[in-house]
């Protein structure tokens, strides 16, 4: 009598205190975030969680009791993997940053929960104040999945002590093919080795030719589009100019190459002295927009780091509060030109004159031009064969040359390719 006694003490006492575990995990609900260490962007980043850190510390402040945790030192490289092996074990964050190549495969499987509900229920939230191709890359199939946090387009880099030494003027951002060919013409010389451009290809062509190699949902690919077949010309006449010498990245490292596309976190994490010493010794630099084709304008790919919510988080308004925050909140936002190397997708702040008078960011790019960079900037679809058939266009696109037909037919193969 007196051990049934006991455990029936016990099992009250493990009520209760269940009972108020209960409750006290109501009271204290704790949201996990998934975050990598460093920068994506290849840049050299020592307060990689600095935003973060801040962020949460606001977000905190804003809702007492709610804790928020992040598992910290994950290498940007591992993070896919990291968070596929969560996603598998139903262990994922609350709240996670989504890799630009990883989104169209979490959003198309489920992994992320929409955000159109929240976004259209949200007084303090106005969707207009992101520029739109920022926005855009968290779309897919007509729903908003995840929100921007940090952008970055590919601009030009400008070799401006080699261009001065042959007399050529800096190209402005309003320059077309023709203005690039011709410096690309003049700055060439095969027997002192200097040329023209390194890493420019046909892809970066087609997006300022007003062109896209494949549609939004990966069915359908454009390789025969006229505006895709100039731009795998005009990117063939540039590459005719080395007489079959193949330029590296050891050549641009060297001062011998006037021009190299990079991201723009590359010109603003190494335009900075000390920074610009150790990377690039022997010449001076600068950066300007790509040039514009025949049929587009000074357009360039966009790359976007994303927020996106677990679709089977038990947090979803909270976990979409704190990405509102990182996301939308200006103070957040702000920091990016701090702590990180890419630009705000938001309108309010990646146009503010002060954050852009920076020492750090280019006296060349005023807030009309990033504005413009930012409006009209494209991401490139990524769907789950996006890989495969853009070697199969790139194997195409170098056997063809200019043969039309061929171009047709393996448009043809491709089409065949993502409609399995």
């Amino acid at each position: 009598m007196r051990r049934r006694l006991g455990i029936a003490a016990l099992a009250a006492v493990l009520l209760a205190g269940g009972l108020l575990w209960g409750l006290a995990a109501r009271r204290e609900p704790v949201l996990t975030v998934g975050v990598y260490a460093g920068s994506y962007w290849q840049t050299p980043n020592g307060d990689c969680y600095q935003i973060l850190d801040d962020a949460i510390a606001l977000f905190q402040e804003a809702h007492p009791g709610v804790r928020v945790e992040y598992v910290s030192g994950i290498p940007t490289d591992s993070y896919s993997e990291w968070l596929a092996e969560r996603l598998l074990k139903g262990t994922e964050p609350d709240l996670y940053f989504v890799l630009p190549e990883d989104f169209n495969l979490l959003a198309s499987a489920g992994a992320l929960a929409e955000l159109d509900g929240f976004m259209d229920a949200d007084p303090e939230f106005d969707a207009a104040g992101y520029y739109e191709p920022c926005l855009r890359a968290g779309r897919l199939g007509g729903k908003q999945y995840a929100l921007p946090q940090e952008s970055v387009p590919t601009i030009m880099f400008v070799n401006k002590t080699l261009l001065e030494s042959r007399g050529i003027p800096l190209p402005d951002n309003r320059w077309t093919w023709e203005d690039f060919y011709e410096v690309c013409a003049q700055v060439t010389d095969l027997d002192s080795r200097t040329f023209g451009v390194y890493g420019y290809t046909w892809q970066n062509a087609l997006y300022a030719n007003g062109a896209s190699l494949f549609s939004e949902d990966g069915t359908a690919c454009y390789l025969a589009d006229e505006r895709v077949q100039a731009a795998v010309q005009f990117a063939g006449r540039l590459e005719a100019l080395n007489g079959g010498y193949a330029v590296t990245a050891r050549d641009f490292d060297l001062g011998r190459v006037a021009f190299r596309p990079f991201l723009f976190s590359e010109y603003r994490a190494y335009q900075p002295y000390p920074w610009r010493v150790r990377k690039y010794t022997g010449f001076e630099w600068d950066c300007v927009c790509m040039p514009a084709g025949p049929d587009g304008g000074n357009v360039s790919e966009l790359h976007t780091m994303l927020l996106g919510v677990s679709a089977r988080s038990e947090h979803q308004a909270l976990a979409w509060e704190l990405a509102k925050l990182l996301s939308w909140d200006e103070t957040v936002q702000s920091r990016l030109y701090t702590y990180s190397h890419g630009i705000s997708p938001v309108r309010r702040v990646a146009e503010n004159g002060g954050a852009l008078a920076a020492p750090d960011l280019p006296g060349g790019f005023s807030a009309e031009i990033i504005r413009e960079i930012m409006s009209t900037a494209v991401t490139a679809p990524r769907f789950a064969r996006s890989a495969q058939a853009m070697m199969m266009a790139e194997s195409a696109a170098a056997e063809a040359g200019d043969q039309q037909s061929r171009m047709l037919i393996a448009q043809r193969e491709i089409n065949v390719f993502l409609n399995q």
